[in-house]
């Protein structure tokens, strides 16, 4: 029902049509707003937005970065694909904090530093994004979002005098380390993303770069000085609390994780193939490889198929590889017997011995998978040293 509601809310700001923030201002402040995490697949990473307050003009509005449309044709598709536009929408403070307050997540605001000038650039940049055919744009999860649009805004606005701190390479995360601070609460949707998410996310994120996520870059730009008639002017003040609210606790339990899951799995599956009930076995085996046959064809369509960049040279699909659609074809035809058993054992095989000099994490709960895939083809291939093999 929360989410439902959500959407209902979402969808409402969609249908609101407010005005641009004017082109010349009278004084003009603009705040850097952060919200913390929430507990629906989309926000667990917390999101950042603008406020822009004109006073003279009885303007309180804020700018975000980070809407979508569900009523998109071809909705699911297009996110699959990479190729769904996210969209700059402005709606009034009021309405904002109303969301979420509904949805008990907390509100930082922080006012930026600027001067005249540069807030009159800003507000020009932020009125050229509103036009109709800038509004859209194509979201890249590492690269270009609500928060990397604020930051890009904020260097075009201060130009030059917009100082970074000293850079420490040595403290370098992976932006599979950044989301997976955020992911590690959901074990079920940390293996999803680990599933999908290719050797990109090994790359490291510099200083600038960590800006995708919210609270990051409302971290980094706290670090961050003007250079201003000799002084070093911070680009933020302190923070204000606006909505106050814990951060949601989620409850983690061994037992149901993926890792656990797929362990208790694994023993089942062998404990079935020591029966050698031929029934069971096929049983078995027509839904193990139906299921292995559909992750291989996500490796096979993120790697090759999919816009998404942190998603190609996935090497997941050493594992989960094209072969095993073939095991399933040839078993539920009976045709070429044992070859692309063999095949897929083998594979499985190397990449259990090579996976750690690999340039990718694995999620853990990979293992009792590729595993369950180790027997299993290792009995259909007949190996006359496997005792459980049934030819």
């Amino acid at each position: 029902m929360k989410l439902k509601k959500t959407f209902l809310f979402i969808a409402l700001l969609l249908l609101l049509n407010f005005p641009e923030v004017l082109s010349q201002p009278g004084k003009a402040d603009v705040y850097l707003l952060t919200c913390g995490p929430g507990t629906e697949t989309y926000s667990i990473y917390g999101h950042s937005a603008l406020r822009i307050v004109i006073p003279d003009a009885q303007i309180d509005d804020v700018y975000n970065w980070g809407v979508f449309d569900f009523s998109t044709p071809n909705f699911a598709w297009k996110f699959a694909k990479g190729r769904l536009d996210y969209m700059l929408d402005d709606v009034s403070y009021k309405g904002f904090l109303k969301g979420y307050f509904f949805e008990e997540r907390y509100v930082h605001s922080q006012k930026i530093n600027l001067d005249e000038a540069e807030t009159a650039l800003l507000i020009s940049l932020v009125n050229e994004n509103l036009k109709p055919e800038n509004r859209k744009y194509r979201y890249d999860f590492f690269y270009d979002d609500c928060s990397t649009r604020i930051r890009d805004l904020l260097e075009k606005a201060i130009g030059e005098k917009l100082l970074y701190p000293p850079v420490i390479e040595e403290d370098m995360p992976t932006f599979r380390e950044m989301v997976s601070k955020y992911q590690n609460p959901y074990p079920w949707l940390q293996f999803g993303i680990d599933l999908i998410m290719g050797s990109p996310g090994e790359e490291f994120a510099n200083f600038r770069e960590r800006m995708f996520l919210p609270l990051d870059i409302q971290e980094g730009l706290s670090r961050m000085v003007i250079r201003r008639n000799g002084n070093m002017i911070p680009l933020l003040q302190n923070t204000e609390v606006v909505l106050d609210f814990e951060p949601h606790v989620i409850k983690s339990n061994i037992l149901t994780t993926p890792a656990t899951q797929f362990t208790l799995l694994l023993i089942i599956v062998i404990i079935l193939s020591m029966l050698r009930n031929k029934i069971v076995s096929n049983m078995m085996d027509i839904i193990l490889f139906s299921v292995f046959s559909i992750l291989a064809g996500l490796m096979i369509f993120f790697n090759f198929f999919t816009d998404h960049q942190q998603m190609k040279w996935n090497l997941n699909i050493l594992w989960l590889n094209p072969v095993i659609i073939l095991c399933l074809i040839s078993f539920i035809t009976r045709s070429m017997g044992t070859i692309w058993f063999r095949i897929v054992f083998y594979i499985s095989a190397v990449f259990l011995i090579i996976h750690f000099v690999l340039p990718q994490h694995f999620n853990l709960a990979f293992f009792p998978l590729l595993l369950i895939l180790l027997v299993r083809t290792s009995i259909r291939s007949g190996f006359g040293w496997n005792p459980l093999s049934e030819e």
